[in-house]
């Protein structure tokens, strides 16, 4: 796991500096090295965080010959196999690590086909000194970040923004735009990003720049699903019993897990007590010959949000060493901490417990296998079933609906609480169709306040390209046709909330204090597995993931196997209206608040206001607020 950042374009004397201003910003990403390979018109730089082949894994790493550079973050996971092709091939590797198999690849191998190659997560350049051409790619799921900035025959790129911005050449602009997309998601959808120009390379992709044209993507990958277009990317459901499923299932993730031990540093695991950690921690202590050290946390003072308790019971059946922690209200003080990390305004308030069991974690093992992906995969999710519900809702005749609407309208909104407040979201909205009713689940603003926010703002709607994030959502939706409705959802979630909130959060908290983490759900293997699995295999009525708890059955202890889905909650309701309120109304209710400049001032107070006096519940509202305030006044926009 590493931070990489380059250039390349009309690059000056200075580049040196360039460099070391760009990698300077990595540093939490890969404490334990850095390091440049120069060339005419372009550099490439990685800092590294030492996982596999201690001795020899430095940067920077070039092929025999020197005239490809390659800096890679993450881990490849068929690295050895890889290895043993290209020495039979005739190629000579200096190290026992996985970065130097990407220069040799690169001598022949095509862009695309190069990364279709590997399998892990991963960010990756590539600077091609005979052929003058950077390739960029990133892993299928997106689970390592990759930036980049380009104008005329320059471009620069880096794991994180912040390292872009450490590059003198490349212009700090916001885009109005982003807010509104902000309000709507609670992150700015890939390709875009807060700053204007600034574009993220999408998951399955490579990028190819060559001096004098424009760079060019190319998609290596994609999930693809029964009845979801035709020809040679087409896939058919499996035809085969729900138990040879199950049991399918259980062998792809079992390889799974045991590939992602691999690993020269100590190794332990994220442990919530829910399905996905729990699988993944029984697994690891299948394949391990020593206890797995396993990592949770908790609130003390919050009924609800505290997993503790089943965290611990799968701790004691597999013996693990087991470590807990727990989060108090005045955790505020990291939020500024967090946006740093982040480089832009974030939705999500479960980055809070994240970034403290990441600090926990690293504190005892360097790398840590998490469940995150099993929801994706297999439909864990409740807002899958409500979103089904919807699209049956919009065949009931129209009186029953309005009967309905009329029924939840009368649900005060301070009584609304969670799952509670979503449901109630819906049913007020009859007009969702399925895809804007999972957005409506997951939005950390509730439409009707983002429509007061924006209202009279400097605020801009719409991108340069006359479309916002809405349009590019439905797009994606558009683009399933053919497919299952439940299919189209997972798709549809895998392309926005877990590539733009779960694996950004995961991967920035962790990597904030040199941590690796690992999920195994989100092998390709394992997943295109799932793509292809029927639908009441994974979701029957308000069974969720039916046959992932088929397949592990036998792993986990019943009280974990049978109890609802939660999620990585934070109590931030309470804490803002009791521990924080003070803090609330000074960063977001003084006159010379930033945000105020772009949104309502006078919504702003209406909905600080009618939460703190107990009339609603806002505090998503109100962090995401927050962690737009924070960005605004850290640029001085």
């Amino acid at each position: 796991m590493c931070g990489i950042a380059g250039e390349i374009g009309a690059i000056d004397g200075d580049h040196s500096a360039n460099a070391s201003r760009q990698l300077a910003a990595l540093r939490h990403r890969g404490p334990d090295a850095e390091g440049a390979s120069d060339h005419p018109g372009a550099w490439i730089g990685q800092t590294r965080l030492a996982i596999i082949d201690l001795q020899h894994g430095d940067p920077p790493i070039t092929n025999e010959d020197g005239t490809i550079g390659v800096a890679l973050n993450g881990e490849i996971y068929n690295y050895r196999a890889l290895r043993a092709e290209l020495r039979r091939d005739g190629h000579h590797l200096g190290s026992d690590g996985d970065t130097e198999v990407l220069a040799h690849l690169a001598e022949g191998t095509d862009p695309a086909a190069l990364a279709s190659h590997l399998e892990g997560m991963f960010a990756f350049a590539i600077w091609d000194e005979r052929r003058r051409r950077l390739i960029l790619g990133r892993d299928r799921f997106g689970k390592k970040p990759l930036y980049y900035w380009c104008e005329g025959d320059r471009l620069v790129f880096a794991s994180e923004i912040k390292s872009l911005l450490a590059n003198p050449r490349v212009p700090r602009r916001l885009r109005q735009a982003a807010i509104a997309d902000f309000l709507t998601f609670g992150y700015v959808p890939t390709p875009e990003t807060f700053f204007e120009g600034v574009r993220s390379v999408p998951p399955g992709h490579v990028l190819v720049a060559t001096a004098g044209s424009e760079p060019r993507l190319e998609r290596y990958w994609e999930p693809r699903y029964p009845g979801a277009g035709t020809g040679a990317g087409s896939v058919t459901r499996l035809d085969v019993t729900f138990d040879d499923v199950a049991a399918m299932v259980r062998d792809k993730l079992r390889s799974a897990v045991e590939r992602r031990l691999i690993a020269d540093v100590p190794l332990g695991a994220f442990l919530s007590g829910g399905i996905d950690s729990s699988s993944v921690v029984a697994l690891m202590a299948q394949a391990s010959d020593r206890p797995v050290a396993t990592f949770t946390i908790g609130f003390e003072d919050s009924e609800g949000y505290d997993e503790r308790q089943y965290a611990r019971a799968v701790a004691e059946r597999y013996r693990t060493d087991h470590t807990e922690f727990v989060v108090k209200p005045e955790a505020s003080e990291l939020i500024e901490r967090l946006v740093w990390h982040y480089d832009e305004p974030f939705g999500d308030s479960s980055a809070l417990p994240t970034y403290m069991l990441s600090e926990l974690t690293r504190g005892h093992v360097t790398v840590a296998l998490c469940g995150d992906g099993g929801d994706e995969l297999f439909a864990g999710y409740e807002r899958f079933a409500a979103a089904l519900a919807v699209s049956r809702y919009e065949s009931l005749p129209q009186p029953l609906r309005a009967g309905v609407r009329r029924g939840a309208e009368l649900l005060p909104p301070s009584l609304a609480r969670g799952r509670a407040a979503k449901l109630r979201r819906l049913l007020v909205r009859s007009d969702l169709s399925a895809p804007m009713a999972l957005l409506a689940w997951v939005s950390y603003v509730p439409v009707e306040w983002k429509e007061q926010l924006l209202a009279g703002a400097s605020a801009g709607r719409i991108g340069r390209d006359g479309r916002d994030g809405i349009d590019a959502y439905q797009d994606i939706w558009r683009r399933s046709s053919g497919a299952h409705p439940l299919d189209r959802l997972l798709d549809l979630n895998i392309r926005t909330y877990l590539l733009d909130d779960l694996l950004p959060k995961v991967d920035r908290m962790s990597m904030a204090h040199g941590l690796e983490v690992r999920a195994p759900f989100l092998d390709h293997e394992l997943a295109e597995l799932a793509f292809r699995l029927t639908p009441s295999a994974r979701l029957r009525g308000l069974s969720l993931k039916r046959v992932l708890r088929a397949a592990v059955a036998d792993l986990i202890p019943r009280e974990i196997l049978e109890r609802p889905k939660r999620g990585f909650g934070v109590p931030i309701d309470r804490w803002f209206r009791h521990d924080l309120a003070p803090y609330v109304r000074a960063m977001l209710c003084g006159r010379d608040t930033h945000v105020r400049a772009h949104l309502s001032g006078t919504a702003i107070d209406a909905l600080v206001a009618e939460h703190q006096a107990g009339t609603g519940n806002h505090g998503d509202a109100i962090w995401s607020l927050l962690t737009l305030e924070i960005f605004l006044r850290r640029h001085g926009w």
